[in-house]
């Protein structure tokens, strides 16, 4: 598929899945893409990094769920931030664990599940909407019931994928890809590189997403930027730094505005051009 292939079948209200974590192998292509469609009023679910911060400035998000928004290197997203403080959208925030296991209980098809995270905190407070229960065996524990974080469409980005869905990632960390793709109806995967096929050689812990739970992939080099995609490539802090200190209007005209991914990496190469002059 193609990046618009994918956004042709979304649509506004739905309830879609970021892969990634913070800046670190964000879908972005399939983001910037999300971006020049005119779909809107998401609910976005992610380990929140640049994808969010893009999605926020532009207006598209009605409520978020999230653990946090963060550039990793730049502590707070600021695109995010101001959207927040200006009360752009509801937000959800829970903590990192209970988030995994809402992905957890989608993916296996459950309406909750039981865990220790979050009790005795401000979690509880913020989220009046979360619930307890209390374990029906001799030991009589409480825990939150972090509830399913289903999804109408997951969007991840790997090292490589092959034609039939399988996805690999070849950097140190899975970041729950597998289970963003297992959590939602539908899931795309984009990645650096299309291959033919996953040979004997290939490390089978490595292999992450499994054709059953993906819908469609996308070949798209450097589609990850300016997040890391390691080894294939790092963050590109240098356009980091200037993504976070333009202001909104003045970034989407210069590097957004074109009608193509290809538009936009054309656009970053004018940039760090200029900036070796």
């Amino acid at each position: 598929m193609t990046p618009e292939d994918v956004v042709g079948r979304l649509r506004s209200g739905m309830t879609i899945g970021i892969g990634g974590w913070g800046a670190r192998r964000k879908p972005m292509a399939l983001v910037r893409a999300l971006l020049r469609s005119e779909i809107s009023d998401l609910t976005v679910i992610s380990y929140g990094g640049p994808d969010v911060g893009l999605l926020a400035a532009a207006g598209r998000i009605r409520r978020l769920v999230a653990p946090f928004v963060t550039l990793d290197s730049i502590p707070l997203e600021p695109h995010y931030r101001a959207a927040r403080e200006r009360g752009a959208f509801e937000l959800t925030e829970l903590d990192e664990a209970m988030f995994m296991w809402g992905l957890h209980a989608a993916a296996n098809r459950l309406p909750f599940l039981p865990v220790r995270a979050g009790l005795g905190s401000d979690v509880m407070r913020v989220n009046p909407g979360l619930r307890t229960v209390t374990s029906p065996y001799e030991d009589g524990e409480e825990f939150v019931a972090v509830p399913a974080l289903r999804m109408d469409a997951a969007l991840v980005h790997l090292n490589r994928a092959d034609r039939l869905g399988n996805g690999r990632y070849l950097g140190p960390d899975p970041y729950f890809d597998d289970l963003f793709c297992e959590a939602a109806d539908t899931a795309y995967v984009s990645c650096e590189q299309v291959v033919e096929s996953f040979g004997p050689d290939t490390v089978p812990q490595t292999l992450l997403v499994s054709r059953h739970s993906v819908t469609g992939v996308v070949e798209t080099p450097n589609g990850a930027h300016f997040t890391s995609c390691v080894p294939d490539h790092d963050r590109d802090e240098p356009f980091q730094k200037l993504y976070a200190t333009t202001p909104w209007p003045e970034f989407a005209e210069r590097f957004l505005s074109g009608k193509s991914e290809d538009d936009y990496q054309a656009a970053v190469q004018a940039w760090h051009k200029e900036q070796r002059k």
